[in-house]
C-alpha cells in the first residue's frame, strides 16, 4: 500500500512540475506540491530504512526513494531561493546514472508483469533525470520536451498506477 501512496504523489508532483515547466504554474506556487511529495517520499524512506520491518531490501529501496525526495525538496528550495538549478542538474546526472544498474537488476530479476513494469519505470525515470541534467546543468534548449516528458511520466508511472494500487485494482 505504501508503494501506491508514494506513486500517487510522485504522479501528482511530476504532472504539476510538467505544467510548471510549461509556464502554467508560478515558481512560488509549485513549491507546495514539491514539499508535500518530498515529505511523503521521506516518510517512506524513514519507514523502509528505520522501521520495525527494515531489511537489506527495504533499506536499498529507501536509499533509491530518497533520490525522489531529495529531487522534490531541491526543486522547492530552488523556487524559493530563485537559483538557476545547476546543482540540481548535476544531482540529476548522479541519479540518472544510478538508475542504469537499478533498471538492469530489475529486468534481470523480474518475476512478474508488475516487476517488469517497475523495471521499465526505472528506465523512464532515468531518462527524465538525464533530461533535467541536460536542461539545468548544461543549459540545453529542451525545456518544452522536458515539460512534456515530465507530465506524461507523472501520469503513466505515478498517478495512474498509484491510484490503481490504492484502489486495490492492481
Amino acid at each position: 500500500m505504501l508503494l501506491g501512496f508514494l506513486l500517487f504523489y510522485v504522479g501528482a508532483v511530476l504532472f504539476l512540475n510538467g505544467l510548471w515547466l510549461m509556464g502554467r504554474i508560478a515558481d512560488r506556487e509549485i513549491v507546495v506540491i514539491n514539499v508535500v511529495s518530498g515529505l511523503v517520499a521521506a516518510g517512506v524512506v524513514i519507514d523502509g530504512a528505520f522501521g520495525s520491518g527494515a531489511s537489506p531490501d527495504t533499506i536499498r529501496d529507501a536509499a533509491l526513494t530518497l533520490m525522489f525526495s531529495t529531487t522534490y525538496l531541491w526543486v522547492a528550495h530552488n523556487r524559493m531561493a530563485a537559483v538557476d538549478g545547476r546543482g540540481l542538474g548535476w544531482f540529476s546526472l548522479f541519479v540518472a546514472i544510478t538508475t542504469v544498474p537499478v533498471f538492469l537488476r530489475a529486468i534481470a530479476t523480474a518475476g512478474s508483469t508488475t516487476d517488469l513494469w517497475l523495471a521499465v519505470n526505472w528506465l523512464v525515470w532515468g531518462v527524465l533525470w538525464f533530461m533535467y541534467f541536460l536542461l539545468l546543468a548544461l543549459g540545453r534548449p529542451i525545456l518544452r520536451q522536458t515539460a512534456w516528458v515530465t507530465l506524461l511520466t507523472g501520469i503513466f508511472t505515478g498517478w495512474l498506477p498509484g491510484f490503481l494500487l490504492l484502489d486495490g485494482l492492481i
